[in-house]
């Protein structure tokens, strides 16, 4: 991994910073936050943090000493200042002293002792943060660090691979009972430069923000370079169908078996966002794959993203694409089972009161393809598929040296159903139309364009297809909501279809047609020419058929139902000038 510390840049951040106030060390600790957060195999969406310790003013005038850390729900990769919240360094290492602290009031602490109350929650780490007595902590999920620690049994590795530099710290919750773990390790051994986190990942520290920096890099290089220079021959691969299906074959079917059934025909989709390279179809077409996947998440901060791990299916024979639909569903059944006798198991150890989460799978994995993400909006997809391909990162690697065994699911469940992380997702309330792929026929006209820009504000992903593509695609960014413009002649069959598939290819299927375009051409029945005759019914009729159609052949691969609107107007019954 290249270390990407650049003296320039970080001075001209220093600089830029200052003239709005900010601090030196508080520029720089945001200048490495971003070298970080820039790089998927160490943080991704929203995962990993940082601190620095330095010096805070309150509304009052006071002066404290504070450790500014990252917030949650800032992206490492785009921090801003703001999203490093400023905590009191003593309340924190007060806390070091009591023989408990539950989450809550760990949380209630931290908010308690924040320098502007308007800052957003800090880390659930930052009371380790707090205890490590470094200037800069940084904190990340590396892949090459991942492969090293889900092993069975992981210190002796660990040891090996790092030496005395590095301290080991045992799998515990985050929270403080980790916080508490890890400063005991580094207190009995002040001598290391950072800590691996057993089935979770690594943290560095320095008294500036490059010693920080640097040292995340090396060690991380050093975990790479052992797995390239110890890796053992990959496993065999799996028979392949003589003819593989498309992945646009087989999207529909299996969006519609990942929808949530909420009865009497109604569903909560799914978009799906398919990703594929030499690499990832190499790693999935391996004979064990079933098996990897069935073993779980590479570190647990991904349940929240993947749930309990990817799902498997087998490759689809193009010859026989007719028999996938049931395989598929075969599948997702059995993931689903399997998912809530994880929760019924977990859940009856104890008395808090927890409501399920629902069952789908967020990764498929199809051998010969690639795998899909899926989530309640494309955003969400997306991050399903970007976590499936450092998941296949960390697995490659750990099995290269050993033997993957992450966090078991019994331990994990603690982390999926985190009171934290459940009144997360108890907040975010889902839009009327969430989930749900919207396509719209002459979509760039007045019409057309508000009736994306309607459906897209209440959730679905609109696809708007019109004559002018430049119209289409402006239509679409005004829609939002991650909508996208495609150009087509809809009379053409053949241009139709495409932007169909286009639906396909991007969203995963489509359950919404707004069969909208036409246009009023004017003639006396007796002097009208049949070119133009025939030019109107091409538009205002079969282009309306062949839409139709194409929508409910996609419908019917996904199998939960679907909508078909037509917009017409006073000109198609009751024809007349103006």
């Amino acid at each position: 991994m290249k270390n990407l510390w650049n003296d320039g840049d970080a001075e001209k951040m220093v600089a830029d910073y200052a003239k709005k106030g900010i601090s030196r060390d508080l520029a720089l600790r945001v200048y490495t936050t971003r070298l970080l957060g820039g790089e998927p195999r160490l943080v991704l969406h929203g995962g990993g943090n940082t601190s620095c310790k330095t010096k805070a003013t309150d509304l009052v005038g006071d002066e404290w000493d504070v450790l500014c850390v990252k917030g949650s729900g800032w992206d490492m990769a785009v921090i801003e200042p703001q999203g490093l919240p400023a905590v009191k360094m003593g309340a924190l290492l007060k806390a070091r002293a009591l023989n408990k602290l539950g989450d809550e009031d760990m949380v209630a602490l931290q908010r308690a002792n924040l320098i502007d109350p308007a800052s957003p929650n800090p880390s659930v780490e930052t009371l380790l943060h707090a205890f490590l007595p470094h200037k800069f902590v940084d904190h990340t999920h590396s892949t090459a660090i991942l492969a090293i620690v889900d092993q069975q049994d992981s210190e002796p590795l660990v040891r090996k691979v790092f030496g005395e530099k590095m301290g080991y710290v045992p799998y515990i919750m985050p929270g403080f009972d980790l916080a508490n773990a890890a400063g005991d390790v580094f207190d009995a051994d002040p001598s290391v430069e950072g800590l691996i986190l057993d089935k979770h990942g690594i943290f560095t520290f320095g008294d500036d923000a490059k010693q920080a920096y640097d040292r995340m890099i090396h060690y991380v290089n050093v975990a790479e370079d052992y797995v390239a220079q110890n890796g053992k021959p990959r496993s065999e691969k799996a028979a392949l169908p003589a003819r593989l299906a498309k992945p646009h074959d087989i999207a529909p079917m299996l969006r519609g078996a990942v929808a949530v059934s909420r009865g009497d025909g109604r569903f909560d989709r799914m978009i799906s966002d398919f990703r594929t390279s030499d690499a990832i179809v190499d790693f999935i077409n391996s004979a064990r794959i079933a098996d990897y996947a069935g073993r779980g998440v590479s570190t647990p901060d991904l349940s929240i993203r993947i749930k309990t791990g990817p799902m498997a299916v087998p490759a689809p024979d193009g010859d026989k694409i007719g028999d996938y639909k049931s395989i598929i569903r075969s599948h997702v059944e059995t993931f689903a089972k399997d998912y809530r006798a994880y929760f019924e198991t977990n859940d009856a150890l104890d008395d808090v009161k927890r409501t399920m989460l629902d069952p789908m799978p967020r990764l498929t994995l199809v051998p010969g393809l690639g795998m899909f993400g899926h989530g309640r909006t494309l955003k969400d997809a997306r991050i399903a598929s970007d976590v499936g391909e450092m998941w296949i990162e960390a697995v490659r690697g750990a099995e290269a040296v050993g033997h993957f065994h992450p966090l078991s699911k019994a331990d994990l469940f603690p982390l999926e159903y985190w009171s934290l992380e459940q009144a997360k997702l108890a907040s975010n309330k889902p839009k009327p139309l969430t989930g749900q792929v919207l396509l719209v026929t002459g979509g760039a006209g007045a019409i057309g364009a508000a009736t994306a820009k309607l459906f897209a504000d209440n959730g679905a992903h609109a696809v708007i297809v019109d004559l002018d593509p430049a119209k289409a695609a402006e239509a679409a960014k005004k829609a939002g909501n991650g909508s996208i413009g495609v150009g087509a002649d809809i009379t053409n069959p053949t241009e139709l279809r495409a932007a169909f598939d286009k639906a396909v290819a991007v969203f995963g299927g489509l359950d919404i047609l707004v069969s909208n375009a036409g246009a009023a051409w004017e003639g006396r029945i007796g002097e009208l020419d049949d070119a133009l005759l025939r030019k109107s019914f091409e538009l205002n009729f079969f282009a309306h058929q062949s839409a139709a159609q194409n929508a409910v052949r996609i419908m019917l691969e996904q199998g939960t139902g679907g909508v078909l609107l037509f917009n017409t107007s006073k000109q198609a019954v009751n024809p007349g000038p103006k």
